[in-house]
């Protein structure tokens, strides 16, 4: 579980990359490091469109580095295993999600919650201690230590649980913590996109009563008819959200987006969770107001869970059939997906068919 460190040996790879912060993304020939002993190699079949892709890929955090090759919902087949790697087996099904190396001896990494540790590595970043470069899964292979490495079940679809690595272990990691996956609860997902929809699929499995809330009243068949929820609030109506005043055990909210708290924390019982997993941005802080708080109801926050925990959550989704909705893209069509993203037009993730598509 160490950290990875700069290898003097490399091994040809190839993807598309992002030269600049116009995040047009190219052909791009790069390498990586060998496969070393506690090292798989992953030859990528499918990779997933994050939101977070397109802010890398267009500077939109102020941290990119370039090239840039974006990618951290990844999927595939190891061919390549170290001598000391004992988890898998070449021929296995592998996946990668966001994080592949943490310092391994904080109290965080220590009690598995390896997302939480104060030197995390990403699938796309530099390594604050010197180290080698990183860059994403919209490539041919991945490296990684088989710590990080998911192991993914027969027989969950590859290209629907290419996501789960991101978007799904987001919305089912802060529902185990908060306590927000018993039967017969019930919980609000505010938001109907890549996160939200998972949170319904997830909920729903947990035996959960599913109410979607959403300035889009275009969404309700989506929620109610295709997804399962069990009912729906446009959240502009003041009657709808009236009705649902002090109903909810807990709330999971997914957008991104500056919008007013104080309604969603009317909607809680007593002792209720406001959950926010969307990454809200720093020069636009949200509001939290007090009096609504006085309940004993909470506002906090999640990020993606540790490796153990992304494991429990994509055996869950495999026994209960959970994949995202997803429209599968060639890889040559990548850019037109991102300018897609951004104008929120997908139900509800893009995922590259890497393997048939990416051509050298």
């Amino acid at each position: 579980m160490a950290r990875l460190q700069a290898e003097e040996e490399t091994q040809k790879a190839f993807g598309w990359a992002a030269i600049d912060s116009s995040g047009i993304l190219s052909p791009f020939h790069f390498t990586r490091r060998v496969n070393g002993d506690n090292d798989i190699t992953i030859k990528i079949l499918f990779c997933g469109i994050c939101h977070s892709d397109l802010h890398i890929a267009r500077n939109d955090f102020g941290i990119s580095t370039y090239p840039a090759v974006p990618g951290h919902e990844i999927v595939g087949v190891v061919t390549q295993i170290g001598k000391e790697v004992d988890k898998f087996k070449v021929g296995d099904r592998a996946g990668v999600g966001c994080l592949i190396g943490s310092c391994g001896k904080c109290e965080n990494c220590q009690d598995d919650m390896e997302s939480y540790c104060s030197k995390p590595n990403y699938t796309n970043t530099i390594f604050d201690d010197g180290g080698a470069r990183t860059y994403g899964g919209y490539s041919d292979i991945y490296v990684v230590n088989e710590h990080f490495a998911i192991r993914i079940p027969d027989n969950l679809s590859l290209d629907g649980g290419a996501p789960l690595l991101c978007a799904g272990i987001t919305v089912f990691s802060p529902m185990k913590y908060f306590g927000l996956d018993r039967a017969g609860m019930h919980v609000g997902v505010v938001g109907l996109g890549g996160l939200g929809h998972l949170a319904v699929k997830f909920a729903k499995a947990f035996g959960m009563k599913v109410t979607v809330i959403s300035t889009s009243p275009s969404k309700q068949s989506e929620a109610t008819q295709q997804l399962g929820a069990d009912s729906f609030i446009f959240s502009h109506d003041s009657k709808q959200m009236e009705a649902a005043v002090g109903t909810m055990n807990g709330i999971i909210d997914t957008v991104s987006a500056v919008h007013p708290l104080k309604p969603l924390l009317d909607l809680l019982k007593t002792k209720g969770k406001l959950i926010m997993v969307g990454a809200q941005s720093l020069e636009k802080p949200l509001e939290v107001p007090a009096m609504p708080l006085l309940g004993r109801k909470v506002v906090s926050g999640s990020m993606a869970g540790g490796i153990k925990e992304t494991q429990e959550m994509i055996d869950f989704a495999a026994k209960h059939s959970i994949t995202a909705d997803v429209e599968v893209i060639p890889m040559d069509y990548v850019n037109k997906a991102m300018d897609r993203l951004a104008e929120g037009d997908v139900r509800y993730r893009f995922v590259i068919d890497i393997a048939n598509t990416l051509l050298t």
